[in-house]
C-alpha cells in the first residue's frame, strides 16, 4: 500500500475511532443524568433524538461540501466544533441545554467529521477493493466503542459524569493537529478537476426504483441503531445489570461490530452489498423475536452482541451501494443524503423507545416495532438490484 494510501487510512480511522465512541457517550451516561436531576429518560432522549436529524443534515452538507473542496477543511472543522458541543456537556442542568449542545452543536460537528466525507476520501484513494477499504476504515466506529466506552465505563466509577464529557471535548482538539498534517490541502479548483466523470446526481438518481429502495432500507436500519444503542444501557440495567457490566456490553457490542463490519465488507467485494445488508437484517429479526420472549440477563447479553454485529455492516456499503448504482460523480451527495435518511429515522427510534418505556416501564412495544420494521427492511433487501461487480485485483 502506497504511503499515501495508508495516511488516508490512518486519519479516516481516528476521525471515527473519535467520534464513534463520543456519540454513545450519553447512552452510558443517560441514567445517572436523569436520576441526577429527576427528569425522565424521553427529557434526554429528546437530544439524541435531534442529534439525529440534526447531524443527518450536516452529513449531507459535507457530503456535498466534500464533492466540491475536498475533506480537510470538512474533518478539521467538524472535530473543533465536536469538541466544543461534548465538552460543553459538562455543564448541563437543564433538559434544553442538552439538546442545544448534544443535539445541536456537537451534532453538526460530528455530522462534519462523519463517514461521508472519509467514505469520499477512502473511495477516492481505493477505487479497486473498495469494500473492504471502506469496511477497513469505518472499523474505527466499532473500536471506538469497545475502546472509548469500556474506558468511560470504568471512568464512571470513580468520576462523575461531567468529567466524561469534558475529557471527550480535549480529545477532539488534539486530534485536529494530526489531521491537518496528513490529508494534504485540495483547494476547490482541484478537487472539482479530480471529480470523476461518470455518475448522476440526485435529481437522476430519485427515478430510480434502487434509490428508494435503499432509502427504505437505510431508514429502518438507522430506526433499529439508534432504539438499541441508545437504550441498550438502561435496559441491561433494568433487567439487573450493573452500571460497569451494561457499559461494558455496549463496549463488546463495538467489537463484535468490528466483526461484522469487516466480514460485511469483505463479502460485498466478492459478492455484492446486498448480501451482507440481508443477512444482517436476518440477524436482527432473530434477536428482537428472542428477547421479546426472554429478557433474563443471558439473553440480553446474547441481543446486545448479536445486533452489534449487525450494527455497523451497513456503513461502509453505503458507498459501495451508490458507487455500483449509480456512479461516484455525486458521491458524496448520494452517501450524504441516504445517511441523512438512515440518521433522522434513528432519532425517531432513539425517542420511540423512550417514549414507551415512559408510557409502560417497559421497552416490550418497542421491540416488536423493531421486529416488524427488521422484516420489511429484510425484504426491501432482496429487492435491491444487484449491480455487475469488477473484477477484484
Amino acid at each position: 500500500m502506497p504511503a499515501s494510501g495508508a495516511l488516508v487510512l490512518a486519519a479516516g480511522f481516528l476521525v471515527l475511532f473519535t467520534g464513534g465512541g463520543t456519540r454513545f457517550a450519553v447512552s452510558l451516561t443517560l441514567k445517572p443524568i436523569v436520576e441526577q436531576f429527576g427528569w425522565q429518560r424521553s427529557d434526554l432522549a429528546l437530544a439524541v433524538a435531534v442529534f439525529m436529524v440534526v447531524s443527518a443534515a450536516a452529513m449531507f452538507a459535507a457530503g456535498k461540501l466534500a464533492d466540491r473542496a475536498g475533506p480537510r477543511l470538512v474533518l478539521g472543522g467538524g472535530l473543533i466544533v465536536s469538541a466544543i458541543g461534548i465538552g460543553a456537556m459538562s455543564a448541563i442542568s437543564a433538559p434544553w441545554h442538552a439538546v442545544v449542545l448534544y443535539g445541536v452543536v456537537y451534532a453538526l460537528g460530528n455530522g462534519a467529521a462523519s463517514m461521508i466525507p472519509v467514505g469520499v476520501m477512502v473511495t477516492r484513494a481505493f477505487p479497486v477493493r473498495t469494500g473492504i477499504a471502506n469496511a477497513a476504515v469505518m472499523s474505527g466506529m466499532s473500536v471506538g466503542q469497545l475502546v472509548v466506552i469500556a474506558a468511560l465505563a470504568a471512568v464512571l466509577t470513580v468520576v462523575k459524569w461531567p468529567s466524561v464529557f469534558l475529557g471527550l471535548g480535549l480529545a477532539h482538539l488534539a486530534l485536529v493537529p494530526f489531521l491537518i498534517a496528513v490529508i494534504p490541502k485540495t483547494g476547490a479548483a482541484a478537487a472539482k478537476a479530480a471529480q470523476p466523470a461518470e455518475g448522476i446526481g440526485i435529481a437522476a438518481a430519485a427515478r430510480t426504483r434502487q434509490f428508494w429502495l435503499l432509502l427504505g432500507v437505510y431508514a429502518i436500519c438507522g430506526l433499529d441503531d439508534f432504539f438499541v444503542t441508545t437504550h441498550v444501557v438502561a435496559f441491561a440495567q433494568d433487567r439487573g445489570a450493573g452500571a460497569l457490566i451494561a457499559g461494558n456490553l455496549l463496549a463488546l457490542m463495538g467489537l463484535t461490530g468490528l466483526i461484522g463490519v469487516v466480514a460485511g465488507g469483505f463479502l460485498s467485494d466478492r459478492k455484492g452489498p446486498v448480501w451482507p445488508t440481508a443477512l444482517a437484517f436476518a440477524a436482527r429479526i432473530a434477536v428482537f423475536g428472542l428477547i421479546m420472549i426472554d429478557q433474563s440477563e443471558v439473553s440480553v447479553a446474547i441481543f446486545a452482541l448479536v445486533f452489534g454485529v449487525t450494527f455497523l455492516v451497513t456503513a461502509p456499503l453505503t458507498v459501495v451501494f451508490v458507487s455500483q448504482s449509480f456512479g461516484t460523480r455525486h458521491l458524496g451527495a448520494l452517501t450524504g443524503l441516504i445517511t441523512m435518511v438512515h440518521q433522522i429515522f434513528g432519532g425517531l427510534g432513539a425517542y420511540l423507545g423512550a417514549a414507551v418505556f415512559d408510557a409502560t416501564q417497559r421497552y416490550d412495544g418497542a421491540f416488536a416495532v423493531m421486529l416488524v420494521a427488521s422484516t420489511i427492511a429484510l425484504a426491501l433487501t432482496l429487492l435491491l438490484r444487484r449491480p455487475r461487480l469488477s473484477p477484484a485485483v
